[in-house]
């Protein structure tokens, strides 16, 4: 939403936006845009009377605001159907779609194509570093979309991405994930079934070869399908990764040919996936392997994706959006190959939809062991989750406990800083996990340790 609001505002419309609570770093985004934001939700924000309201996906009836549209009659749209009908005519669609990695692969996309001189357009889930932001409106053919799986609007529940019509698509992986939305994970293979049905046959689908989830959602394309991953016969099959202090690399090759030898800033296997399907999708779009590997080189990653908040008398503090098991499971992977040796720190807020429901009780366990020290919060509004579906921190906490690993429940922000500061030493890194701003957090605990660094300092 912030993204779009950007464009609007970029091609000559006047835009305002309200939110029950807007944060860093769309918070700080929009206000650089100039870009107002009022919080939280009332019916006269919507003075003077707007000539058109999108209505985001967390929106529902109820919502003061939205109740006000509906009364007075005022036009409303979907952010996808404003994507699609003020900004996709006439170009290139290329849509990175799947549960995990889609925020820094359509990064990796439109940086490799601007980085060829492609002027690419684009429209991102995240701050992405390269370009200091979510959103361009390039001059060339390309539109790189980041396309989301979540439903469109209380009006229409259908995915987002359903409203994009693709060229081409990137796959990243398929799993249950938005329980608020799915019911179950064929539910979810069968919105991924349709768009995969939307890629023309002159459309290509790069797809990760390292799921069965994935297999089954390709198995019916009508266009080329190139596969990536680990696989010795994918179309792009990568190998001889080496993990080092500031840089990753890797070899593909493709369709059984050496390829390139890449090479970039990120850390962990899954960064290597996703560079890799960036790859793939530039190469069909006729860039180079020189110009591939030299953007590579340059890319900077995506706000609040490993993100290194602060390093304070030795000690790291890193913000990932990370929102389901397999994504903290793969972050906390991450961090052990980039700061190798060094004790690792989990602090996780039970925050997105899905993790704050049970459904992934035991993997969370599982997920979280990859650190030395876990630290859960409280679940994120858990009264709005009824108690039998909800996730049970304590049994996640016991659980760690029982296998050896030192795991507490510490509640909010708040506690979390006060408990765990005077027991952090230096070379500690310790990783935030949260799709939200977690009580400041983010803040508050870089803010803790430097008192009491300056404090020993002058001691």
């Amino acid at each position: 939403m912030a993204s779009l609001a950007g464009m609007l505002k970029a091609v000559g419309h006047h835009v305002t936006g309200s939110d029950a609570a807007a944060y860093p770093p769309m918070s700080d985004f929009l206000a650089a845009l100039n870009i107002t934001v009022a919080q939280p939700f009332n019916a006269n924000n919507l003075e003077p009377r707007p000539d058109l309201v999108v209505v985001g996906n967390a929106i529902s009836r109820g919502n003061v605001e939205l109740e006000w549209v509906l009364d007075a009659c005022v036009p409303f749209q979907s952010m996808a159907q404003v994507l699609h009908d003020e900004f996709l005519a006439g170009k290139e669609r290329l849509v990175i779609a799947g549960t995990h990695g889609k925020t820094t692969t359509t990064s990796l996309v439109s940086w490799i194509l601007h980085h060829a001189g492609r002027s690419p357009s684009f429209l991102i889930g995240g701050i992405a570093e390269n370009f200091g932001s979510s959103f361009a409106l390039g001059q060339g053919k390309e539109f790189v979309l980041e396309g989301d799986e979540y439903d469109t609007a209380f009006f229409d529940k259908g995915p987002k991405f359903l409203h994009y019509f693709p060229d081409a698509v990137i796959l990243t992986s398929v799993e249950f994930d938005h329980a608020d939305i799915y019911k179950d994970l064929d539910e979810v293979k069968t919105a991924f079934k349709r768009l995969v049905n939307l890629i023309p046959r002159r459309g290509v689908l790069i797809a990760w070869d390292g799921h069965p989830n994935v297999d089954e959602c390709v198995s019916r394309a009508l266009c080329r399908v190139e596969r990536y991953g680990f696989a010795k016969d994918s179309s792009w099959c990568i190998s001889d990764v080496e993990y080092l202090a500031n840089e990753t690399r890797w070899k593909v090759s493709r369709d059984g040919m050496p390829s390139a030898e890449l090479a970039f800033p990120l850390a962990g296997e899954y960064n290597v996936l996703n560079a890799t399907a960036a790859a793939a999708l530039a190469a069909h779009c006729g860039l180079t392997v020189r110009a591939i590997t030299n953007a590579l080189r340059e890319f900077r990653s995506v706000k609040r994706r490993l993100e290194v908040k602060a390093e304070i008398g030795g000690i790291t503090i890193i913000d990932d959006f990370a929102h389901h098991p397999t994504a903290i499971a793969q972050t906390l992977k991450a961090v052990r190959t980039r700061y190798a040796g060094r004790r690792v720190w989990a602090i996780l807020e039970p925050r997105s939809n899905t993790l704050r429901r049970a459904i992934f009780q035991d993997e969370l366990a599982q997920s979280l062991s990859v650190a030395d020290q876990i630290v859960l919060a409280d679940v994120f509004k858990s009264e709005a989750i009824a108690e039998s579906e909800r996730l049970d921190p304590a049994k996640v906490v016991a659980d760690l406990n029982a296998n050896g690993k030192p795991a507490r429940l510490l509640g909010n922000a708040d506690g979390i800083v006060s408990a765990i500061v005077p027991e952090l030493r230096a070379g500690d890194v310790i990783a935030i996990l949260s799709n939200g701003g977690f009580g400041g957090i983010y803040e508050k605990l870089p803010a803790k340790l430097k008192s009491l660094h300056e404090v020993t300092t002058t001691a």
